[in-house]
């Protein structure tokens, strides 16, 4: 068993590099080279990496590829999309091309509120303690002006404040319950702060409050946080179009695939256990433009799972309607993102993709990400409809297959040209390359 190690952070890069390929590592030379073949050979770069996060040794790469248009409201967008799954970039990018022949994709931002809580415990007459919110209410925001002023100026700040009182949950809970505007800011850090400094005025001026019992003026802080369950920061997005209009290569008869359709959405709108797939589909698309463009993917993703749970059952977050001969389909999702501050200001790849994407607002950027959900969303049902699944995944999946058995260009050539007639399958492929390089 390795030993422990005491003050590991404050070891030097290398040092540390060093330290793991002793303790983990047999072949020390070929990982030490490893290691150092994803460093960026420009020195001001790669320290800005480093200092992204903690113990950093190196780089960890993830593909960026663009699906381009996109017709969102009538403009033109090419989507940057950072992801390692095969076919996701080429199902957008084929659903974009379909839907601009189609009128495009429509979207709104419904709304832009953030909710941030400070959970406490109190000891004592429910009606005392709504007096006393009451009468500090204001002194709550008041205290917080030094944070708000910049983002007031702006337009934001703390839209409300209420208090909650949770106690057939837990015993003696409570919680302030907070609304904010952030504007393009994700605004994380602007929340979090306010939320203590509305902690530290709540326990101070509950020690001075006369109407309390000494017990009552002991309110117990046990955090303050922002949520990122985010239900009134929605934004929408929707295609359609005539029946008629949807006849392609793939869709040779539009009545018979609309139907089949709208049954796959409506099976994932009543069935768990599909409902979690058909939205994982729809995270594909949905993450992939919140890494490229420097969001929080894992806050994102939190926020709309519990969404989908919002109505007491895991359901289906896109849904379909065929009404006077009208094939429409849409998303309604929460997304708390921002355009300007942490990551979105320092790497140099987010400042791309922001520019790639027009430099856009929080609120255009929402609308841009729920529309690559959207159209990662009906690329795969409707191949889940038609063709299947596999037949176009596993085709975007053969050069990562070839790659794992090292094949060379002229093999490559050979095989992908093999499997445009013949089905893709890991065992398939296998045979292929062993048949050709007898």
């Amino acid at each position: 068993m390795p030993n422990r190690i005491a003050g590991f952070s404050k070891l030097s890069k290398t040092e540390k590099i060093e330290w793991l390929l002793n303790t983990y590592f047999t072949n020390i030379e070929a990982s030490r080279d490893l290691i150092k073949q994803y460093w960026n050979t420009n020195k001001k770069l790669q320290k800005l990496h480093d200092e992204f996060i903690e113990n950093t040794i190196t780089n960890y790469y993830l593909p960026l590829g663009i699906a381009p248009n996109f017709s969102i409201n009538d403009s033109l967008y090419a989507i940057p999309m950072a992801i390692e799954e095969s076919s996701v970039v080429a199902a957008a990018s084929k659903s974009a091309k379909f839907w601009l022949e189609r009128g495009g994709f429509k979207t709104k931002v419904i709304s832009t509120v953030k909710i941030g809580q400070v959970h406490f415990i109190y000891n004592g007459d429910f009606d005392k303690l709504s007096s006393f919110f009451d009468s500090v209410k204001p002194k709550l925001i008041e205290s917080t002006k030094d944070i708000t002023k910049n983002m007031e100026r702006r337009g934001g700040g703390i839209l409300d404040i209420e208090l909650r009182n949770k106690t057939t949950d837990i015993d003696n809970y409570y919680q302030l319950h907070a609304t904010f505007e952030t504007l393009d800011a994700m605004g994380a850090n602007f929340i979090n702060s306010c939320l203590e400094q509305f902690a530290s005025t709540l326990k101070d001026e509950a020690l001075i409050y006369d109407d309390f019992s000494e017990e009552e003026k002991s309110i117990d802080i046990v955090m303050s946080i922002l949520s990122n369950y985010v239900p009134n920061c929605l934004v929408r997005a929707e295609v359609s179009c005539a029946i008629d209009d949807l006849k392609s290569k793939d869709i040779p008869n539009p009545e018979i695939f609309v139907s089949k359709f709208k049954q796959a959405v409506n099976i994932a709108e009543v069935e768990p256990y599909r409902a979690v797939t058909h939205n994982k589909g729809i995270m594909n698309g949905i993450d992939a433009v919140i890494l490229a463009t420097g969001n929080d993917f894992r806050a994102v993703e939190a926020g709309v799972h519990a969404y989908a749970t919002r109505e007491g059952k895991y359901s289906s977050l896109t849904h379909c309607t065929i009404d006077d001969g009208v094939f429409k389909f849409w998303l309604e999702i929460p997304l708390a993102l921002g355009t300007v501050g942490g990551l979105t200001s320092l790497h140099p790849l987010v400042k791309f993709s922001l520019q790639m994407l027009k430099n856009p607002t929080a609120k255009e950027l929402m609308q841009i990400v729920a529309v690559a959900g959207l159209a990662q969303n009906f690329a795969a049902v409707k191949s889940l409809t038609t063709t299947g699944i596999q037949q176009g995944h596993m085709k975007m999946h053969l050069m990562n297959i070839l790659n794992q058995f090292e094949a060379t260009s002229e093999e490559k050539t050979n095989l992908i040209e093999h499997f445009k007639t013949n089905t893709v399958t890991h065992s398939a492929v296998v045979e292929a390359i062993e048949n050709l390089r007898r």
